[in-house]
């Protein structure tokens, strides 16, 4: 299976705002840490706060968070929510009615196709795995990927006597 775009920039920010420490992100960070158009986010932003997973603070100080309880959304229920067509092969997708019934091409072996079975096992084997992980768990071990994404954190205390080259004095 591939997931588009859509589902991918919602799972990214979903992750970013769980390693953010405390107060608000803006799209704009989002979009500079990912290197993603902001106006693709902006969208996506608005969908996951219709969902409740994310809380928008409008304003000049405003932003983004997380909401209390997405933490522990599963990687399936994001996916099933942003993704519109788990046809995975035309016979999968719902027969129009009416005269466009006509004008749909049909496989002629449709009625007795064992692959469609095998194939409907493999996309709920797939979702069935999505649903074992949570966006908190993926966001772990959150000091790294906050790195990785330009998030600032507090750096843990270094024992006295420690030398580190990036915090010897100039």
């Amino acid at each position: 299976m591939r997931l588009t775009d859509y589902t991918d920039y919602a799972l990214r920010v979903l992750l970013y705002l769980s390693v953010r420490p405390s107060g608000l992100s803006t799209i704009q960070e989002i979009s500079d840490a990912y290197g993603i158009s902001k106006n693709h986010l902006m969208k996506i932003v608005q969908q996951l706060g219709e969902l409740g997973w994310v809380e928008t603070v409008r304003g000049r100080n405003g932003g983004l968070r997380l909401s209390a309880r997405s933490s522990e959304l599963t990687i399936g229920d994001i996916v099933r929510k942003t993704e519109n067509d788990f046809a995975i092969v035309g016979c999968f997708a719902d027969q129009p009615a009416g005269d466009n019934a006509a004008s749909q091409q049909r496989c002629v072996i449709q009625p007795h196709c064992r692959l469609r079975g095998v194939l409907a096992a493999a996309r709920d084997a797939f979702l069935a795995e999505l649903d074992k992980h949570t966006v908190g768990e993926l966001a772990q071990p959150a000091n790294e990927l906050a790195r990785l994404l330009g998030v600032v954190t507090i750096a843990p205390p270094v024992p006295a006597g420690t030398f580190e080259p990036s915090r010897a004095p100039s």
